[in-house]
């Protein structure tokens, strides 16, 4: 039986229009990856694409064994290699609706869910609803319930970054603005 979460990232100080212009920047996206190498130090961004259709980006996240908890090991004989997609719509009426999944390869479980983008009467809000498979009798529930505390953290490690990369964005906005004027 899978397991499903939610988690919302609240941004107060930011609209979804200045999320999703973060979401479309590459530079954004190797700002988080490099912020999260203070977790895991193998992290890339392989590809990121934007179009009208909307945006596609596929990260790389190498975790050592090493580093993987007692029960995780006893799955995984070598390092674990997360390839993360995110898939985000068009940006329309304020608000835009995506999709995410990891997986690894010859892994014994899956993670997929959907992520929404919309406003709030204080900002903005990504919400975040992943499910977690683990096709080992015994271990699965235990392991599904592990990744999905990981991936609250890592939900809230991201936001932060996110908080960061918008705030340093605005004030690089600002600093330019003065320059011209």
């Amino acid at each position: 039986m899978a397991r499903r979460l939610d988690y919302s990232a609240r941004y107060p100080l930011h609209t979804t229009e200045e999320l999703y212009a973060a979401l479309q920047s590459r530079d954004y996206w190797e700002a988080r990856v490099a912020e999260m190498r203070k977790y895991s130090p193998h992290n890339e961004v392989i590809s990121h694409e934007v179009s009208d259709s909307g945006i596609d980006v596929v990260l790389a996240h190498t975790l050592p064994r090493e580093m993987l908890p007692e029960i995780a090991q006893t799955v995984m004989r070598k390092d674990m290699v997360i390839t993360r997609k995110e898939s985000w719509g068009p940006f329309a009426h304020d608000e835009t609706e995506g999709t995410f999944s990891a997986s690894i390869p010859a892994g014994p479980g899956s993670l997929n869910g959907t992520i929404r983008l919309f406003p709030t009467e204080t900002g903005a809000t990504m919400r975040f609803s992943p499910t977690a498979k683990v096709f080992i009798p015994m271990v699965g529930p235990r392991l599904e319930q592990l990744m999905l505390v990981n991936l609250v953290d890592l939900f809230r490690a991201e936001q932060e970054e996110t908080s960061r990369w918008l705030a340093e964005d605005a004030k690089q906005l600002e600093e330019d603005a003065k320059k011209t004027v």
